[in-house]
């Protein structure tokens, strides 16, 4: 199976890489919280932008990213504007969300992209080409803020989104029963067993699906996304007690 590199992180090796996202109104809250990220077990910065007060400005949205770069030094950069459909703090056009994308594959500041799968295969496929040609990743996403799909539902996109293209195949479902939870360890296990080229990620939401934050390295996910503060999606540990858990785990896993 395929690794994706961004900078020197490498996902789809070894324990769960930790992604803590930014989630702040203003460019200088956000700078902040860039950089109290310093001091905190994290693999990769997502910056979520549709929480920007600016985010409708293009100019200002880059001359952030520009700055939020500079802040994170070699810790990668995943640049994310989430929709309001899939759980986002606003609604965007989908003319304006590709070129937000690729805008921001363009300008040089961010490594990797988190395009929703439902913004139409044509346009998913047209961003992550123009971000390849600017030596970007792209994790495609899905996410279900209502339910859990079927295992087969949540294969076929998982399957679809690396047809598309994407680096990584990222779902994130929302439990109802605790047995959801195991169908979403189901998919991610025969996804990363018998059909994925490379990483994926999916997650269990909410305090229900809090174990499928932790035991990716079992089943097969690559990435799990920890809290720094305010978190982004419901059922986010912080990123501190969550560097432990995984580490308890691959340790385990590595002398069992």
């Amino acid at each position: 199976m395929e690794v994706v590199k961004a900078r020197n992180l490498i996902i789809g090796k070894g324990r769960p890489k930790i992604c803590v996202p930014i989630v702040a109104a203003t460019r200088e809250e956000i700078l902040d919280e860039a950089g109290a990220l310093a001091g905190m077990p994290v693999d990769l910065a997502e910056w979520r932008v549709d929480w920007y007060e600016d985010a409708m400005d293009l100019p200002k949205v880059l001359e952030t990213a520009g700055m939020a770069r500079e802040i994170l030094g070699d810790t990668p950069f995943l640049f994310t504007f989430r929709t309001e459909r899939e759980g986002g703090e606003k609604a965007m056009g989908a003319e304006e969300y590709i070129a937000l994308n690729k805008a921001a594959a363009e300008s040089g500041y961010v490594d990797l992209l988190d395009v929703e799968l439902f913004t139409g295969d044509e346009a998913v496929m047209a961003v992550i080409e123009h971000a390849h040609r600017h030596q970007v990743k792209v994790i495609v996403s899905s996410h279900d803020f209502r339910k859990t799909p079927s295992r087969e539902e949540m294969l076929g996109r998982m399957r679809k989104m690396q047809d598309l293209g994407a680096d990584i195949p990222k779902i994130a479902v929302m439990p109802q029963l605790k047995r959801d939870v195991l169908t979403l360890l189901e998919a991610t296990l025969e996804m990363s067993e018998q059909y994925a080229k490379g990483p994926i990620i999916t997650m269990s939401m909410a305090g229900t699906g809090v174990a499928s934050r932790v035991v990716g390295e079992s089943f097969g996910s690559a990435v799990t996304y920890g809290a720094a503060g305010r978190r982004s999606a419901p059922g986010q540990l912080d990123a501190k007690e969550l560097a432990g858990v995984l580490e308890v785990i691959h340790e385990g896993m590595e002398n069992g």
